[in-house]
């Protein structure tokens, strides 16, 4: 294990300590409060009553609005293939080594809930590299929902409880997303099996965007990134996952803590899907759309990763680690893909809101490499600048900007606009997906997708299903079976739709 990846932890508690209170003076009795006399009420100088309600009141930072629950481990990220005529990155490379930090985790449902709800899974990625801290944020699915951050909001909003109840509504969701049609390949993996993954460790990974990979040269390549699990995949039908949740909420977690403990690290390959910027024009889909995979286009593995350490604290680690997008480094640069733009933005403004404007401080968020800037001051600031230099330019105290880290060119023309991608392509790769499982999987499928759908009212219900009769006939008749929808309507809503 590297130094690096050993340093974000403190030294251990010696086993015989003075308790202290957190001005570091010693604790003299944390059994009994202060009070005045033997039958009088308790004291307010009691500093130590009070310091311990004061801290335990304000123990919880606020829930991630998604993402809320997760889990975290430790490990290290191996770069095992020369990709230098595609990218710049010193992460890829060949044989360099990065330490690691992943949280996996459920995309709706909150802190405590069970891991066995159908939801997509967070994949997240923080390298420590020597050139700065990448966080690669994806996803269990290799697409997602929507294609525009425009609708994000809306569409947690149309996942999350109801606002008057806290119960979930399965109308609510169908409302939503009879008004999505590109949603339709991912709502077939939501409620495929692959939405109610068995373990993390059996569990792929994907990019979901689009990225660009830049060369010493600024030559520009579109990449997708997606992680391979060594140890296969394995997913729960819903009968076996009714069964886990009756006996352990925490099935996910537990699986991964105690592999890692018992020295079963879990592995993962990272392969690339690579478009040089003139194949872009060559789909029928707009490959930057974030609800669309990139069919035929080979992929090439690049790396490896290993998972080899659980946290040492939950709370400092796995909570307060903060992963964003907009965390790129020299060579890694966001592609145009409408989804990702927002989520730049979104990802570090909710972790400054979280855990403050100094949280990259922390020693889970903290770069391998010092940082050098003119950001200061805020709350929790643990720095120690000492310069009377906190602006730039200076030529007192003079701060470089090598061309190497400069982004990369694109060339724009026209006026700017509010119009959907031109190509979208809605239903033909849900329909792909779907000819994809085997039997049973398209039986739980529709069992599962019906099921819901049968909640929905009548308008959103023959929408949604004319989507997936338009994706394979076969699919959205399955699915109307159990829904209850009128074929003959669903048929004639579907010759209306065009891919």
């Amino acid at each position: 294990m590297t130094a690096a990846l050993l340093a974000v932890h403190a030294p251990p508690v010696p086993a015989q300590s003075t308790l202290t209170q957190d001005n570091g003076a010693p604790v003299g009795d944390n059994q009994n409060s202060q009070t005045a006399g033997a039958q009088g009420p308790t004291l307010l100088q009691d500093v130590q009553l009070v310091q311990k309600l004061q801290r335990f009141d304000r123990e919880r930072i606020p829930e991630r609005v998604v993402h809320a629950r997760g889990t975290g481990a430790r490990g290290e990220f191996t770069a095992t293939a020369d990709i230098s005529g595609l990218s710049r990155a010193r992460v890829f490379s060949m044989g360099e080594t990065t330490p690691v930090f992943v949280r996996f985790s459920s995309v709706v449902h909150g802190t405590h809930s069970p891991e066995t709800l159908r939801d997509p899974r967070g994949f997240a990625t923080k390298f420590y590299t020597q050139e700065g801290n990448w966080d690669l944020v994806g996803n269990n699915f290799p697409t997602f929902f929507i294609r525009d951050a425009m609708k994000f909001p809306d569409m947690v909003h149309a996942f999350k409880p109801d606002p008057r109840s806290n119960l979930g509504n399965d109308a609510r969701h169908f409302d939503f997303f009879s008004h999505v049609p590109e949603a339709t390949r991912t709502l077939t993996l939501l409620y495929s099996n692959e939405g109610t993954p068995a373990t993390y460790r059996h569990m792929n990974g994907s990019s979901v965007h689009a990225y660009k990979l830049v060369n010493a040269a600024g030559d520009v390549h579109y990449v997708k990134f997606a992680w391979k699990s060594r140890q296969g995949t394995r997913n729960l039908d819903a009968t076996q996952a009714m069964e886990i949740q009756r006996s352990d909420f925490s099935h996910m977690t537990r699986d991964l803590v105690a592999a890692i403990e018992r020295g079963e690290y879990p592995r993962w390959d990272l392969y690339i899907q690579v478009l040089a910027p003139e194949q872009l024009a060559s789909f029928d889909f707009d490959p930057l759309d974030a609800t669309k995979i990139w069919p035929d286009v080979p992929e090439r593995k690049i790396g490896e990763m290993v998972l080899t350490q659980n946290v040492g604290n939950f709370f400092q680690e796995t909570e307060q680690v903060a992963m964003a997008p907009s965390n790129l480094v020299p060579g890694i640069e966001p592609s145009e893909d409408r989804l990702l733009q927002g989520r730049l933005f979104s990802y570090a403004d909710t972790q400054l809101h979280r855990i403050g404007s100094n949280g990259a401080s922390l020693p889970v968020n903290r770069p391998r490499v010092a940082v050098n800037n003119g950001n200061q001051d805020g709350a929790m600031n643990p720095g120690q600048s000492t310069s009377m230099v906190n602006y730039e330019p200076s030529r007192l105290a003079p701060r470089q900007s090598p061309p190497h880290a400069r982004r990369s060119t694109l060339a724009l023309s026209g006026s700017t606009q509010q119009l959907p991608i031109a190509r979208q392509q809605n239903f033909r790769q849900a329909g792909e997906l779907y000819r994809s499982y085997s039997r049973k999987e398209r039986a739980d499928l529709a069992r599962n997708f019906g099921s819901a759908l049968a909640n929905a009212d009548d308008v959103s219900k023959h929408l949604i299903l004319s989507y997936l009769y338009k994706a394979d006939p076969e699919y959205g008749g399955a699915v109307a079976r159990i829904a209850g929808g009128n074929l003959q309507r669903v048929s004639a809503l579907a010759q209306s739709l065009t891919d």
